[in-house]
């Protein structure tokens, strides 16, 4: 019996020690395979040694917000990108390896899906295209915050994920590529398609912009008010910083991680703000695969074939291992197809195709007067996003701004899908900027954007855009929110607005009575409760509320919690609760 124990512990030896080769042998085997997708070589020495090129001094005021200074607007940019570096490097490198499509190589397979829509939206392709093309100053501005960024890395190494650096100028262009198309809801289109219910909608943000000229300020001033509303945290988190060149480049406001550029803000001669608008600049095709090669769509009567390349996708797994993934991506003429298993779809979306939109963030940066920041906006190299205007010379301006599609069949739009097969309904252009919607210098001195619709942009009727003259092809949306009802019964009311009075109507916490909100309350209060206390006393609170939500308020609550789901749903574009069982649920929750 001994002998026969002895022998099985050899052979269960040999098998652990056989198991444990196989094992060792795999783990060579990833390293050598993954071996051709490492990243380049980084120079500490050489990033430190072309840091010393640029002439910079950062000072920090009380609040901790960089102003930057230097004799070159290269020189303010490697400044910028230092001293954002110091304070959020973190998410700079987030935004660089999403940007690149290499975010899974960091954060493992939860980043994979942002790395196949990077080479699915083909942004580098059309920035490698583009970017000799750029103009030498911004070519300059752009390598110069790459080189903060890498002077940053080499003198942090302990901070700097492997394969990040270097960074280059066209990582920088890219970013802007990779990031615009998602402000108008390109995400969502996305997403819906790929998941057509989703389980949880997303949470409802808003921003808000107002320009009062100086025929409607007591005191003759122009007022702009810059307030989108972003997260704290992450890679559209605003970054406050002042920059100034000796070139001109003297500007004060937001910054988004990755970007050299003030985005919304102001500089020596006039400022913007910025909100999210959502035009239809992008249209869903259904395709018809051939049964017989479902590589192979019909358009116009023939079988044509897609297009299709692989994505590579490398993924951590755990320590020093990684695997490379490769995942079929197919376009049409269209643009890029996504097969589902609700059908096949192409996409074909404003912004597609296109690498220089840091040359209109640069331009208008600069721009001195109106006519040079309104030809900086006729680049038209922003897909979307709501402009603000206002200036030292009291002009004010609304620019509804998009790449709006020329589409050929006017009548074929609005559709939550169109048929594929028709090469009539593939637009190619987009309108000129003289067509965008926008008002400038209404008589009555006021213009302002809160997610709304722009047909509601000023407080004067008559001078605002006529929705007959708006094309419906362009999808103008035509919602109010409750930001904007305020912003037309508080800046719209006041006829003299003095600086005091401007910055109350900023904090407004009030809903306006033709609010959707108040109007489920109201319905709420006067439903019978049928004997049911804790409804009736919830009722009680509710008839209570004076339509305000500041932190004293004792029906502020449940107000809040009983309305959100339906405004979130809205937001969503899904099926509302009911008000009543949320009412209930809130209660009970309290």
């Amino acid at each position: 019996m001994a002998g026969v124990l002895s022998t099985l512990q050899r052979i269960g030896l040999w098998a652990l020690s056989g198991a444990f080769a196989l094992i060792c042998l795999a783990a060579v085997g990833l390293i050598v395979l993954d071996a051709k997708n490492r990243p380049p070589a980084f120079s500490r020495a050489a990033a430190l040694e072309r840091g010393k090129t640029y002439h910079v001094r950062i000072r920090r005021d009380e609040y901790g917000v960089p102003h930057v200074l230097g004799p070159r607007d290269a020189d303010v940019a490697y400044g910028i990108a230092y001293a954002h570096a110091e304070d959020d490097y973190r998410t700079i490198e987030t935004v660089l390896l999403a940007t690149r499509g290499q975010l899974a190589a960091r954060d493992g397979l939860k980043a994979a899906t942002t790395d196949y829509l990077v080479q699915l939206m083909r942004i580098w392709p059309a920035v490698r295209r583009d970017y000799p093309g750029l103009p030498a100053d911004l070519r300059a501005v752009l390598e110069a915050y790459a080189d903060g960024v890498n002077a940053y890395g080499a003198a942090h190494p302990d901070q700097v994920s492997a394969g990040v650096l270097p960074v280059t100028g066209q990582d920088i262009a890219a970013g802007f590529a990779f990031k615009t198309p998602f402000f108008y809801g390109l995400d969502k289109t996305l997403s819906q398609l790929m998941a057509p219910e989703p389980k949880k909608p997303p949470a409802p943000t808003g921003s808000n912009g107002v320009a009062v000229a100086p025929s409607r300020s007591a005191d003759g001033a122009t007022r702009l008010l810059v307030n989108s509303h972003q997260p704290y945290t992450g890679p559209v988190a605003w970054y406050e910083a002042v920059l100034e060149s000796g070139q001109g480049w003297h500007v004060a406001g937001g910054f988004f991680p990755g970007a050299p550029f003030m985005l919304h803000g102001h500089n020596a001669h006039l400022g913007w703000a910025n909100t999210v608008n959502a035009p239809a600049l992008s249209d869903v095709y259904r395709l018809e695969l051939n049964p017989e090669d479902k590589n192979a769509y019909r358009l116009d009567g023939a079988w044509r074939k897609l297009e299709t390349a692989p994505a590579k996708l490398r993924i951590k797994l755990f320590g020093p291992f990684f695997i490379t993934v490769t995942k079929e991506m197919a376009f049409s003429v269209h643009g890029p197809v996504l097969k589902t298993d609700h059908g096949a779809f192409a996409v074909r979306y404003a912004g597609r195709d296109e690498g220089r939109q840091a040359l209109q963030y640069y331009r208008l940066n600069k721009s001195g007067d109106l006519a040079e920041w309104r030809a900086a906006m006729a680049l038209q190299l922003l897909p979307s996003i709501n402009y603000l205007y206002a200036d030292e010379a009291g002009n004010i301006g609304y620019v509804y701004n998009g790449q709006f599609p020329a589409r050929k069949a006017a009548d074929a739009y609005p559709a939550r899908e169109l048929p594929g097969d028709r090469s009539d309904l593939i637009w190619t252009s987009y309108l000129p900027f003289d067509q965008v919607p926008q008002i400038w210098n209404p008589r009555c001195g006021l213009v302002f954007n809160s997610n709304n619709t722009p047909f509601s942009g000023t407080a004067c009727a008559d001078d605002g855009l006529d929705p007959k003259r708006i094309p419906k092809s362009l999808g103008v949306q035509t919602n109010m929110t409750n930001r904007a009802m305020r912003a037309q019964e508080t800046y719209g009311a006041d006829t003299a607005i003095t600086a005091e009075r401007f910055r109350a109507y900023k904090y407004d916490l009030t809903y306006s009575e033709r609010s959707k909100v108040v109007e489920v309350v109201r319905r709420l209060a006067a439903v019978d409760p049928h004997g049911d206390a804790d409804l009736a006393a919830a009722q009680a609170v509710l008839k209570r509320w004076d339509r305000r939500m500041d932190v004293h308020n004792r029906s502020a609550a449940l107000v809040a919690l009983t309305t959100a789901p339906m405004t979130t749903a809205e937001y969503a574009h899904v099926t509302p609760p009911d008000p009543l069982t949320s009412l209930k649920t809130a209660a009970a929750q309290l």
